[in-house]
């Protein structure tokens, strides 16, 4: 291994709806890869239409918790939660973070209010830009709201319009909008996350690109978390190296990990 503090920082268990495995099972995986710590950061869709969050939420934090007291000494568990479309409903949002003692929360946008997650469009013949647009619009509305710690996987939509669909997209027109969400990401003391799920699918990239993570660093930004988006035991860690690569590459020396929602900076090595 090439790196010393490994961590993974966005995975999901079978309390996902598109999870397979277990919290034991994920976290015994990455004590044997040799990981420091997993954050369980499951996806907790505050749109949604028929999940019993109160069920979701009970039963997901009760196993994270068992799985911290269990492993304690071999591997760190946090305690997380993946709030997506959190501006869409921000009462019921607020209403889990505030019964709930989390570690550590991701933010996430995956898809536009009263339409389906990007992974499940057509975008064949399709104008992306005005998508995008209101994509980026929402990023920032969530960034605005700011209870969450990281903001996941930028500009998330591309692992399909240009990994599946292979359809060419100048992110250069989104520049401004793009600069203020990292601006107010920094001003408000928030991490952008490296997700390294990218690189196993037809993206072979991060999300989002280096080039975004370098400009988050020169517009002042100190925290990156770094995150596989694991949804398989096996799979847990895939990427992390090359995403601390990357960080590294865009002038970054430490990731970040939370413990109680306090951000710790680990040096990268």
């Amino acid at each position: 291994m090439k790196y010393k503090n490994f961590y993974d920082l966005h995975t999901h268990s079978e309390h996902s709806f598109d999870g397979n495995h277990p919290v034991s099972l994920m976290c015994e995986s990455a004590a044997s890869k040799g990981l420091l710590g997993i954050a369980i950061t499951d996806h907790c869709e505050i749109d949604s239409k028929d999940c019993d969050f109160s069920k979701l939420c009970n039963n997901q934090y009760f196993d994270v918790v068992k799985c911290k007291s269990v492993f304690n000494g071999t591997i760190e568990v946090f305690k997380g939660i993946e709030l997506g479309q959190a501006i869409y409903n921000m009462p019921l949002a607020e209403s889990i973070l505030d019964k709930y003692d989390y570690d550590f929360v991701l933010g996430s946008v995956h898809n536009l209010e009263n339409t389906e997650d990007f992974f499940f469009l057509d975008y064949t013949g399709v104008d992306v830009y005005p998508l995008l647009e209101k994509y980026f619009e929402n990023i920032y509305r969530l960034v605005q709201w700011n209870r969450f710690d990281s903001l996941a996987h930028l500009t998330y939509p591309l692992r399909y319009i240009t990994g599946k669909y292979k359809i060419a997209v100048d992110l250069s027109r989104f520049s401004a909008v793009i600069d203020e969400i990292l601006s107010l990401l920094i001003k408000n003391e928030k991490a952008l996350e490296i997700n390294t799920s990218g690189y196993f699918n037809e993206m072979q990239d991060i999300l989002p690109s280096a080039g975004i993570v370098r400009r988050f660093k020169e517009l002042g930004g100190k925290y990156i978390t770094i995150g596989s988006d694991s949804h398989h035991h096996n799979r847990i860690g895939m990427g992390i190296e090359q995403g601390m690569d990357a960080a590294k590459s865009c002038g970054f020396d430490y990731i970040t990990v939370y413990r109680g929602r306090e951000p710790h900076l680990v040096e990268i090595k």
